[in-house]
């Protein structure tokens, strides 16, 4: 009776510790096709014997690349069909030259790394949806190819087996292909997540990137739009360079601060764009703007980062109605002039309202003394909002009327529904999880306690 108490207690505790292990290590998993099938078809015979306007389904199973589309077909692997390319002499695993093609549910392989692209098109009017790219070099590749569509697609890099990591390249890259929608794509793990180079009139909506360069990379790309985008773990969560009116909104780029260039938004050489509604949260620098003029930066929310905004020889911007909370550095501003600040909410400045139309009478002026004082020696970072330097920032007014200075700041906080929206997102589940995992843990301390009486 003993033994067989024991043994029941024993199944008890197992159940437990499994449990909360499987809590503690929920990961997203990724299942690489490889190339072990002795029964692999070669594709490119079925493409050769298809007419153009042919729809081809093909069966479950593993199929051989690289192939070549030179007609107008529409392709699924209804999800489970997997082209796999390990061949060393063939760098693009799809190459699509026709017009109208259309590729999806399919699982793709591409084992060569460097310039090697999984899905390569230089043809106009294509479709790209629902497929799984696991490459060791490029995803998806576009040369002068217009009007495209690539959604719900899922990038990832790969190493395959036996191999050394090699160069990664880019999720999606872009060049001279204008008019493409890019919407509900996932990236991980390459260099760029999403890079466009003088592709114009080009939509970015909806995708999730992480752990990558840049999330979003822009060169060149004038009537585009980034938007509803979420970024996190990248060095930088959008760089926008070169660019004439391009809205950058909607967007969450967080955690963006492994490196220490690594910003949530970076505008180089913008002029007379948007960046309205985003959020930028926990970045080392949550907007970094550099020779960039005649932009509208508004009702941004600028969130735990360790510089909120950063002006680098920026003027005729304007910015309005952004909130800045719990940022180290709320601004710095090095030969910028003429930018228009007000109306913004500054969680650090206590404010003056007489009138009560929630705007402060008094202004407010950014004081650079901290900022300059660590600069000169990072070691003084230990005394920031002490007593002592708030009171030696109080007395320095060196320069003052050249400060980047709020003349309307706002007494609360008023951020748009876009911005609301993701601040409170993937609270829920992590609530969840959470009171599952102190549930289950009292549940073990307490038998554990029983057992031992």
């Amino acid at each position: 009776m003993v033994i067989a108490k024991r043994n029941y207690h024993s199944g008890i505790l197992r159940i437990l510790v499994t449990i909360l292990a499987t809590l503690f290590f929920i990961t997203p998993t990724y299942c690489n096709a490889t190339n072990t099938n002795p029964e692999a078809i070669p594709l490119q015979p079925i493409i050769d014997a298809a007419r153009s306007g042919d729809s081809i389904s093909l069966a479950p199973g593993t199929y051989l690349g690289p192939v070549r589309i030179d007609k107008r077909l529409t392709i699924s692997g209804e999800g489970r069909a997997t082209l796999v390319n390990s061949s060393p002499d063939a760098k693009i695993a799809v190459l699509i030259l026709s017009e109208g093609v259309q590729l999806e549910n399919l699982n793709i392989q591409q084992d060569n790394d460097e310039d090697a692209a999984a899905v390569q098109v230089e043809a106009d009017r294509f479709i790209l949806r629902n497929l799984t790219i696991h490459t060791a070099g490029f995803g998806i590749v576009l040369r002068e190819a217009d009007g495209g569509i690539i959604a719900n697609n899922k990038i990832r890099w790969f190493i395959p087996k036996g191999t050394a990591p090699g160069t990664r390249g880019n999720g999606i890259d872009l060049y001279n292909s204008h008019g493409t929608n890019i919407s509900e794509n996932e990236i991980s793990y390459l260099r760029d997540g999403i890079y466009l180079e003088n592709s114009r009139n080009t939509v970015v909506d909806q995708n999730k990137l992480s752990y990558l360069r840049y999330g979003v990379h822009c060169m060149y790309i004038n009537g585009s739009s980034v938007t509803n985008n979420i970024g996190e773990y990248n060095v930088t969560g959008a760089m926008i360079m070169g660019v004439k009116d391009v809205l950058v909104s909607g967007n969450s780029f967080r955690k963006q601060r492994q490196n220490v260039h690594s910003q949530g938004i970076l505008l180089y050489d913008v002029h007379t764009s948007k960046i309205v509604n985003n959020v930028v949260e926990g970045n080392r620098v949550g907007i970094y703007m550099q020779q960039s003029s005649d932009n509208n930066l508004q009702n941004n929310l600028v969130l735990r980062n360790y510089i909120g905004i950063q002006f680098e020889e920026a003027e005729g911007n304007r910015f309005q109605r952004n909130g800045f909370v719990a940022n180290v550095i709320e601004a710095q501003a090095t030969g910028s002039r003429n930018n228009e600040m007000n109306g913004n909410f500054w969680d650090s400045f206590e404010g003056l309202d007489l009138t009560g139309d929630g705007v402060s009478d008094l202004s407010y002026a950014i004081n650079p003394f901290y900022q300059q004082l660590i600069s000169k020696t990072a070691a003084y970072q230990i005394f920031f909002q002490s007593p002592g330097m708030t009171f030696l920032s109080d007395m320095y007014a060196d320069g003052k009327a050249q400060w980047s200075t709020d003349s309307t700041p706002l007494m609360q906080l008023e951020i748009g529904a876009a911005a609301e929206g993701q601040t409170s997102g993937g609270q829920g589940s992590v609530m969840i999880v959470g009171w599952l995992l102190m549930f289950f843990s009292v549940i073990l301390i307490i038998y554990l306690g029983v057992l031992r009486l």
